[in-house]
């Protein structure tokens, strides 16, 4: 799997520690998405919203497989404090309720040292998208 290149961020959120994982690609300071969380839409619901071309695997099912949540916007803000990560790649964040029931679902980026929160179709997936995932201990 990837763990050579796994790295552990720790964080203490009100008494509990969660940890983030991000990719470190030597000994660079910028991590892009994982490759093999890339390529996947939003929710099962989006995936099977799909006529042709669906993605292998949703975000939300990946996590849930790995045992973890995909970060909230706010996480994925304190993860930007450590480091810059998605500068190429983007990530799928948790979406808002009522968003996800118009359809839409939400994902962040770093460019121009900002971070930035867009939307898209939940239905949608891109090479360079993928998600990060949060774990409580």
């Amino acid at each position: 799997m990837i763990r050579s290149t796994l790295r552990t961020l720790t964080k203490r959120t009100i008494g509990r520690v969660r940890r983030c994982t991000s990719t470190k690609q030597g000994s660079m300071s910028r991590a892009e998405s994982p490759k093999a969380r890339r390529s996947v839409c939003y929710d099962r619901e989006a995936l099977e919203s799909r006529k042709e071309h669906k993605p292998k695997n949703s975000a939300i099912d990946m996590a849930a497989d790995m045992g973890i949540e995909i970060l909230t916007e706010e996480q994925y803000r304190e993860l930007q404090k450590l480091g810059d990560f998605d500068t190429k790649t983007s990530s799928w964040v948790q979406t808002p309720a009522d968003i996800r029931e118009l359809g839409g679902a939400l994902f962040c980026d770093r460019r121009y040292d900002h971070v930035f929160v867009y939307h898209n179709g939940a239905e949608s997936y891109y090479a360079a998208r993928a998600f990060r995932g949060s774990l409580r201990v």
